[in-house]
């Protein structure tokens, strides 16, 4: 456990992001909570804490969390995307188009954001519109194989098997050309 945290938020904010950029996510989980003990109204260690369970796949403890940072503050984009995150994990796509919207409003080029609001539209059926915004999110992360991976499946869903395969191929996406194989037999 880590028993000293710097005193300042932006620095917590900083060592928590460290420890989930190297993967350590016990160890964010436990600086955030360490965090919230002393500061318990700051929204951004909420919001920490809900991404830690994101990358835990705990979405009932994201959620809980998420609710809380956004109680304290309903207009940060980052609860946003979080909180449109979930909905869309919980394949809640109404709910999560309608968050990701207000967070794709707060940041605009943010690929993840636009990925995820993308992929919400497909799945809801809209796939022409959820190929704007993937293509978009795509032009914003070229080497982003989650964005490559979507894309693709969306191309696929929407007919555009060869347009799938070249994007597949140019990025050496080998699970999304064996299932372009496999449609091939």
């Amino acid at each position: 456990m880590n028993s000293i945290i710097p005193s300042h938020i932006e620095d917590i904010i900083l060592v928590i992001e460290e420890l989930k950029s190297e993967s350590k996510y016990t160890e964010a989980r436990e600086t955030a909570l360490q965090a919230l003990a002393k500061h318990t109204d700051d929204y951004r260690i909420y919001e920490e804490l809900a991404d830690i369970y994101i990358f835990e796949e705990n979405l009932d403890k994201a959620e809980e969390v998420i609710g809380y940072a956004r109680a304290l503050h309903p207009d940060s984009g980052t609860g946003a995307y979080l909180e449109g995150y979930i909905a869309a994990a919980r394949w809640d796509f109404d709910r999560a188009i309608s968050i990701l919207s207000v967070a794709n409003g707060k940041f605009p080029n943010n690929a993840e954001i636009i990925r995820n609001l993308g992929w919400s539209f497909v799945m809801k059926g809209e796939i022409a519109r959820g190929l704007s915004f993937l293509r978009r999110a795509y032009a914003l992360a070229p080497e982003d194989m989650m964005i490559i991976n979507d894309l693709g499946v969306a191309l696929m869903a929407s007919g555009a098997e060869e347009e799938a395969r070249a994007l597949f191929e140019k990025s050496g996406h080998t699970v999304g050309l064996g299932a372009i194989k496999a449609m091939d037999i």
